[in-house]
């Protein structure tokens, strides 16, 4: 059983850095809404204690759609989308950490973790998406 390991993450341009603390054998995702499917977002969740900003939380800018559900922040400089923040009731304040923006997540880390696919475009986090290849 691996442990969390802590990984540091950044923007294209260095302006936002942060740190994670990341179970990768607790499975990574990708979703079919519009937002996860533009951006090509593959995120694991951590717990609000997992994440920590290290630099630029001033040079972050928030987005919402739908239901508003979750907060999407974007570098205001480079444009890249490190994390996303949200809130279950039976979980508490969550963030989804945006895999590629990991500075030291090695290649062999990335594929030996688990990946599921959620129909995030139907509201229908549960299910696996008709299609996925795309994602």
């Amino acid at each position: 059983m691996k442990l969390k390991k802590t990984f540091h993450g950044s923007c294209h341009c260095g302006a936002v850095r942060f740190e994670a603390d990341i179970d990768l054998d607790q499975g990574t995702s990708k979703c079919n809404c519009s937002s996860c499917a533009k951006g090509r977002f593959w995120k694991a969740i951590v717990g609000a204690d997992a994440m920590r900003m290290i630099a630029g939380n001033g040079r972050l800018t928030e987005y919402q759609f739908g239901r508003k559900a979750i907060t999407h922040f974007f570098c205001q400089t480079c444009g890249v989308k490190p994390f996303g923040r949200g809130e279950m009731e039976n979980t508490g304040v969550f963030y989804g950490i945006n895999l590629a923006c990991l500075d030291d997540l090695t290649p062999e880390e990335l594929l030996a973790a688990p990946l599921e696919y959620q129909d995030g475009k139907h509201d229908h986090w549960e299910r696996i998406p008709e299609e996925a290849r795309h994602l």
